[in-house]
């Protein structure tokens, strides 16, 4: 096999995935909260357009499904740290990573909802904002040169804190701010000036 046959299958299995993400999570979002229950495999395959066997091959449960656009997006926090310019502060790079990474575009409030404020999806939401901090400590690693042997961990931790605590502030009932501002306050919390 190729290099360029291997990138189409990572590329064709990447878009496969997706689409079964935002098919479980719109059918989701158009039942509620309380219609969780009625979201069926079967479902999501077919607005999916794959069969059932093929999503049972990409997640092992409905609010794994749900939540696999939080969790993609979550595992690139390294990535786009790693992205930022060498001349930046370690606070500066990851406050403008982490913006960028989770604003733009601006998250979708009805999804976001869904994913954080469902109890049924709770300890998938977690886990999907908890899948940045492995990544993304490795990045803080390679930036700090391996400063202190718990800083990239802990750094990495309270960074994906933060952007839970900015999510749930941001969804609360008359909030009209930009997540992105409320996101750059609440990093500014846990990172060293």
């Amino acid at each position: 096999m190729t290099d360029e046959t291997a990138d189409l299958r990572t590329r064709n299995s990447q878009a496969t995935r997706e689409a079964i993400g935002h098919a479980a999570l719109r059918l989701a979002i158009e039942q509620g909260p309380n219609g969780l229950a009625l979201v069926r495999v079967h479902d999501i395959a077919a607005a999916a357009g794959v069969s059932p066997r093929t999503y049972n091959n990409y997640f092992s449960s409905r609010g794994e499904a749900i939540c696999a656009f939080q969790a993609d997006q979550s595992k690139r926090a390294g990535k786009a740290l790693r992205a930022r310019p060498a001349g930046e502060s370690l606070t500066e790079a990851i406050t403008a990573a982490v913006i960028e990474l989770y604003t733009d575009p601006e998250p979708d409030r009805a999804g976001l909802s869904m994913i954080m404020l469902t109890p049924e999806l709770e300890g998938e939401a977690l886990k999907a904002f908890t899948m940045a901090e492995g990544p993304l400590a490795d990045a803080i690693a390679e930036r700090t040169d391996g400063d202190g042997d718990l800083f990239p961990a802990v750094t990495a931790a309270a960074v994906a804190g933060a952007v839970r605590v900015a999510g749930r502030r941001w969804l609360e009932p008359g909030t009209s701010e930009p997540f992105a501002a409320i996101l750059r306050r609440a990093l500014s919390h846990v990172l060293p000036d």
